[in-house]
């Protein structure tokens, strides 16, 4: 088995892939400061609530935004699976061209997401990806990455609002029955929800005319679905992009 892990800002998504299958997928909070053996206890915790061996991880694949919580995901691997983990970085084989003006800077996930958008699709693409920062990232239809955009991810924004408004109250991320709010719940989620929606259409729209070309535009990420399910420019919704990026990643280098 070939065991998968995305560390972000927020969340660690980790899967398990038997052969080319995702077989199991776990989210868990990512915490800076949590030691190699306490990485370790989390994963033989998971992997015994799912009745899987440990043992029969033959190799894995990360991918980080967060170094310090690499470095102890990385001697977790070493530790407890007994297998040299691929870390998506440079020198590593991704297939991509990478335009940026430094491509040392592209984060790692926005690469992972690229690799499997563009193998999936063989098109030019646009990848909206729903974190704690909201990235846009852009591929030509010959496989080369563009660059893209950068903004603070919904739950970044909201709590930037209610830390810093005295009298707003935090609320669910939800679509309301209106955008004309009628209290102060309704206007706040009509505002981070529509307002999201819109600033995602207009920019697809905007990146989409610099491009040239007519990109498929694919999104991933946790609030993916709440926001495509308004979104008129974002044709699907790919929550194991990330974890399939990682598969391939890590099967093209093995090769």
């Amino acid at each position: 088995m070939l065991c998968v892990i995305d560390i972000g800002n927020t969340h660690t998504v980790l899967g398990i892939y038997r052969e080319d299958a995702l077989i199991k997928k776990w989210r868990m909070r990512t915490e800076s400061q949590r030691t190699t053996d306490e990485w370790g206890l989390g994963l033989k915790n998971l992997f015994e609530l799912a009745n899987l061996d440990m043992k029969m991880v033959c190799a894995a694949a990360l991918s980080s935004v967060v170094p310090q919580a690499l470095h102890a995901i990385t001697r977790a691997c070493r530790r407890y699976f007994d297998v040299e983990p691929l870390v998506v970085g440079p020198g590593v084989k991704t297939g991509l061209a990478i335009r940026y003006e430094s491509p040392k800077e592209v984060g790692a996930d926005r690469v992972v997401n690229a690799v499997a958008a563009y193998v999936h699709e063989e098109n030019a693409c646009i990848i909206v990806d729903f974190g704690t920062a909201t990235t846009f990232d852009c591929l030509s239809s010959k496989g080369e990455y563009l660059g893209g955009a950068i903004f603070p991810g919904i739950g970044t924004a909201l709590e930037a609002l209610v830390t810093h408004a005295a009298k707003l109250p935090r609320v669910e991320i939800a679509k309301p029955k209106r955008a004309l709010g009628r209290n102060t719940v309704e206007s706040m989620q009509s505002g981070v929800l529509f307002g999201y929606v819109a600033l995602v259409d207009g920019l697809v729209a905007r990146l989409a005319s610099e491009m040239g070309e007519e990109p498929t535009v694919i999104a991933t990420g946790g609030l993916a679905s709440v926001i495509a399910s308004e979104s008129v420019t974002i044709e699907r919704v790919e929550p194991d992009l990330t974890l399939e990026g990682l598969r391939l990643i890590y099967r093209r280098n093995k090769a």
